[in-house]
């Protein structure tokens, strides 16, 4: 059983202010994996103090202090890696084997090519007889969710850091083992004590006091775009710098010259990995409707060998969803698409069979859907996917950018059809013809996707403000 019904403030573990604990619970059996403590407005102005004392002395540290500092948390992280695994595993219920290829080394990923983006990164431009400077934003609340914790934790606190800001991090409530270990690998790396604080809690009692807390810098969040309102709603009264990556409903068009077995396919595996559970999900497919009866065979098939199991068995492609609340949302949503006529190919409401204890949702297909419906319109956040077809090209791109999300998009055809299409797609990434994510270049939305951007270069960027500094090369 896992216990970390402390908080790390101050570079030592220490108790709540007021002691309220929340079972964290596995979502493949049910049954608790340990204790965490919900923390208050007083453990966040504690944690928000000892960011802010400091600040001052950590602003100044050099790029090489920093670069051996991240290089200290590589080795930590390493040593460690397994471990970190196995707990995404059993906290959010990612397969062991996707915890173990993806879920952790993210956070490695983010690291390694953070660590070599401070290397070369301008914190200092010359413009004329003025001096441009990158100087850190100060303290940062760092707020994430469940279901990549790691990555998400990584990408900000690893820019956070390469820029010399401190931090205050709330990981998601549901999903925190992960963060309780990512805390103890920073202060075996040496990481200086109020340089990195960690806080657990929910949203009322310790996002609001963060995201609201007049020492706080900058916020960076990601998870709903419903909660990320609410976070820069609240951040406006100190006008505080907030990033943000929410939601997305991402179009994954699909041209009439692909290789249409390994577009689908591929586009179903990508669709439903991690159980549907990704932000940059590419959850609204786009076919040709001349080829729609194929596309529909190819992702049936594809849908009936990623059948939900056991998360701790290595042949499992699919775990269960991570809590009750997000199985009753998508079991809602996957009979509205019902109701309103979209035509069920594989899945559909309910639990698989033999899999009656734990958040498992049948892998779903809609084909037919229209792009009003509301399976095609809310991000549903689980296994479904919408078949949307279209006439033209044009339409399928008009159909593609007709959302409020921005996050991702994908495009397979012929190299220069799929350029032409992913210049006009309303969305902070396109992948072309099945291209992986890329660390070292930049993440994040248009429109209600969000704002700002992490990863690479451009995620130190958003930890800094920029001072001129005029006569300076006189």
């Amino acid at each position: 059983m896992y216990d970390y019904t402390r908080f790390y403030i101050n570079g030592q573990w220490v108790n709540p202010a007021v002691e309220k604990t929340l079972d964290v619970i596995n979502p493949a059996t049910e049954k608790s994996i340990g204790k965490i403590s919900l923390g208050s407005a007083a453990d966040v102005d504690k944690a928000v103090a000892a960011a802010k004392a400091a600040f001052a002395s950590f602003a100044q540290t050099t790029r090489e202090q920093r670069i051996t500092l991240l290089e200290s948390i590589l080795t930590q992280y390493q040593n460690r890696l397994e471990e970190l695994a196995l707990a995404i595993s059993a906290e959010m219920g990612a397969p062991r084997s996707l915890a173990l290829k993806a879920q952790a080394p993210c956070g490695l990923a983010h690291l390694m090519t953070t660590l070599e983006a401070l290397k070369q990164y301008a914190f200092e431009t010359r413009r004329g007889s003025s001096s441009l400077r990158r100087e850190p934003v100060g303290v940062c609340a760092l707020i994430t969710p469940w279901n990549w914790p790691l990555n998400q934790i990584a990408c900000k606190v690893a820019p956070a850091i390469a820029a010399g800001c401190t931090m205050v991090l709330k990981p998601s409530e549901i999903a925190p083992i992960s963060a309780g270990i990512f805390a103890e690998i920073l202060h075996a790396a040496g990481v200086p004590a109020g340089v990195f604080n960690l806080v657990n809690g929910d949203g009322p009692g310790v996002g609001t006091a963060l995201s609201g807390h007049p020492d706080i810098d900058m916020v960076s969040f990601t998870g709903s775009t419903r909660a990320g309102i609410a976070i820069a709603k609240n951040a406006a009264d100190t006008v505080k710098r907030v990033a943000q990556e929410l939601g997305g409903k991402s179009a994954n068009i699909i041209l009439d010259d692909a290789d249409l077995q390994a577009a689908v396919a591929g586009g179903v595996v990508t669709c439903f990995t991690n159980s549907g559970q990704s932000c940059n999900a590419p959850t609204r497919m786009f076919v040709p409707a001349s080829k729609l009866a194929e596309v529909e065979a190819i992702a049936t098939a594809t849908a009936q060998n990623m059948q939900p199991g056991d998360p701790t068995l290595e042949t499992t492609a699919m775990g269960p969803v991570v809590s009750d609340t997000q199985f009753k949302k998508i079991q809602a949503l996957i009979q509205k698409g019902i109701d309103e006529g979209a035509k069920v190919l594989t899945g559909g409401t309910g639990k698989p069979n033999g899999l009656e204890t734990g958040y498992f949702v049948k892998p779903t297909i809609f084909s037919n859907v229209r792009n009003d419906m509301t399976i095609a319109r809310e991000e549903i956040f689980g296994p479904v996917l919408a078949i949307i077809p279209y006439q033209s090209e044009a339409d399928a791109i008009a159909m593609a950018n007709d959302t409020v999300y921005g996050l991702s998009g994908y495009v397979s055809g012929s190299v220069e059809r799929a350029k032409k299409v992913a210049l006009q797609l309303r969305t902070g990434t396109v992948h072309l013809n099945g291209a992986p994510v890329d660390f070292a270049v930049p993440f994040g939305g248009y429109k209600q996707s969000g704002n700002g951007r992490e990863w690479g270069e451009e995620g130190i960027t958003e930890f800094t403000e920029v001072k001129s500094l005029l006569g300076w090369n006189v």
